[in-house]
């Protein structure tokens, strides 16, 4: 192995070091998905763009990055793990900085798409290199931590964005990434080097496999993203991406099956814990991305936030994800790991429940507990999945399977915020028209709160129509917020519901026994 440095005569601090290495590659793509949610309308206002197209800034992000996740398994071993995750790092810290200097919307919207193609292929590499690295209870602690990082840099984006918005110029939201992304482009080439490029791969590369791949996420990731705003169906382009996915899928997963030398792995599904971990890495997925969504919206549309305000309140989950590490790291050592898996979901079941009586005054009190029990059950959900997805499988199928694993909790996101959406679009009109429904002559609070509003409102220079018709525009907008409040109330429900659900199913899944303490040679 010369030139390589094996795992098994590294020191503990080595590995720890390099490890900690390439986290933090896997915690700058992750945040990078959510940083600019809070920020959108101040990037637009910079750019001279509209709503419209500000929204590519995020959606273009996420359709390169759904699509080079699961890449990431067979190009690490074309490049090798080091070299892959050095060349990703670098061109990431590139296009950030490009982002940061882009000089329209256009150039910024095609500079987010080669950062998101750049960072997505270091975050499941960080997977399969901990179970190269680590073993027995040192594997239980960096499942743990890529747990942690999984589900809290996404959740702390809006935070770290709105605090960088209101504090500096949005330019700064891509800056930040140039000092970490440097050193990560120095450290890892360093320290990785377990394994080595295998170039004669590209000879038996399947280039359709990858083309129908590209196309079937490519297109599901903008269906999912642009459907809601354009009605679905009814838009000819949704239409279009639609199918062209759903015909790419079944090609994709015939030629997957079939070729010698596929991809992705889907052969790996066989295995039921496997299998089960997709989905249970699906729906943690839903449930970290859809909140995510969910509550800055109701923030700023219901509350009207700013963008640190938004960031603030929602801080609350990340606080006690990282709280709860300590506990979850003693605890996996010692019980069956469904078990904390089970609480996890049921804690994530029980946040949304606590969710759901939300009104239009809620702020960052009312929102604490909920996000507590969010934030503790992110971690006692995720790495657990980690562990007993991955963790029995053979080496040489675990970087495969890796990228389909990250893959599924992307897919898991990117359908739960198109879900969250349509919901809220189809439930406020619905809640506006029952609520409007009472709002009749018949209705004398109704009648008595106009009349008091139109006659405040009818000031000097106003006749009494110009009160009625501004007393009646304030009305409409207390019904709207009132039926918005109303829909951010069922779409918690719906998740519940699906947690619960969720909860219920872990027992499916193999039982795996405490890991045992490792022996002299695995340090």
């Amino acid at each position: 192995m010369s030139g390589l440095l094996d795992p098994a005569r590294m020191t503990t601090g080595q590995k720890v070091f390099a490890f900690a290495s390439m986290c933090v590659g896997m915690f700058i793509a992750l945040l990078d998905i959510q940083i600019v949610s809070a920020s959108l309308r101040e990037i637009g206002g910079g750019l001279s763009a509209g709503a419209d197209e500000t929204v590519w800034v995020q959606t273009s992000y996420l359709i390169a990055e759904i699509i080079v996740i699961p890449l990431s398994g067979w190009l690490s071993r074309v490049m090798s793990t080091r070299w892959l995750f050095c060349a990703s790092a670098v061109g990431f810290t590139g296009a950030s900085l490009l982002c940061g200097l882009a000089w329209n919307i256009q150039s910024m919207i095609l500079f987010r798409a080669l950062q998101g193609f750049l960072g997505g292929s270091m975050i499941p590499m960080v997977f399969t290199t901990a179970f190269v690295f680590f073993q027995g209870p040192q594997r239980v602690i960096a499942a743990a931590t890529i747990g942690a990082i999984a589900s809290l840099a996404p959740t702390l984006g809006p935070t770290i964005g709105g605090w960088i918005t209101d504090h500096f110029a949005w330019q700064w939201l891509f800056f930040i990434n140039l000092v970490p992304g440097i050193f990560v482009s120095v450290a890892v080439p360093l320290l990785v080097r377990i394994d080595r490029p295998d170039p004669s791969l590209l000879r038996s590369a399947d280039v359709i496999g990858i083309v129908l791949m590209s196309l079937f996420l490519g297109c599901l990731e903008y269906t999912l993203e642009e459907g809601p705003r354009w009605d679905w169906f009814d838009d000819r382009t949704i239409l279009a991406t639609a199918w062209i996915a759903a015909i790419s899928a079944v090609l994709f997963v015939w030629r997957s099956l079939t070729h010698a030398h596929p991809i992705v792995d889907l052969r790996a599904l066989r295995d039921r814990n496997f299998a089960l971990g997709c989905f249970f890495s699906f729906m943690t997925g839903v449930g970290i991305f859809a909140t995510i969504y969910l509550t800055p919206v109701f923030l700023g549309r219901v509350r009207g936030f700013s963008a640190l305000q938004i960031g603030l309140a929602v801080l609350s989950t990340g606080v006690f994800q990282l709280a709860s590490i300590p506990l979850y790291s003693y605890l996996a050592n010692r019980v069956d790991l469904r078990w904390l898996m089970m609480v996890g979901l049921a804690c994530f079941a029980l946040s949304m429940w606590q969710f759901a009586p939300i009104t239009h005054d809620w702020g960052w009190k009312e929102l604490l507990l909920p996000q507590a029990l969010r934030g503790i059950g992110q971690q006692f959900a995720v790495p657990p999945t980690v562990t007993l997805t991955l963790g029995g499988l053979a080496p040489a199928r675990l970087r495969l399977a890796s990228g389909l694993f990250n893959l599924m909790r992307n897919l898991g996101g990117a359908i739960g915020i198109a879900v969250c959406a349509t919901i809220l679009d189809s439930r406020t009109n619905l809640h506006f028209y029952r609520l409007a429904e009472r709002l009749t002559p018949a209705n004398d609070a109704a009648m008595d709160m106009l009349g008091s509003v139109a006659a405040r409102l009818a000031g000097p220079g106003l006749d009494a129509a110009s009160g009625a018709t501004a007393a009646l525009r304030q009305l409409w907008q207390l019904t709207y917020r009132e039926a918005l409040t109303m829909t951010f109330s069922d779409i918690y429900l719906v998740i519940m519901v699906c947690f619960t659900l969720t909860t219920i199913s872990v027992p499916l899944m193999r039982k795996v026994a405490p890991p045992k303490a490792p022996s002299a040679d695995a340090h």
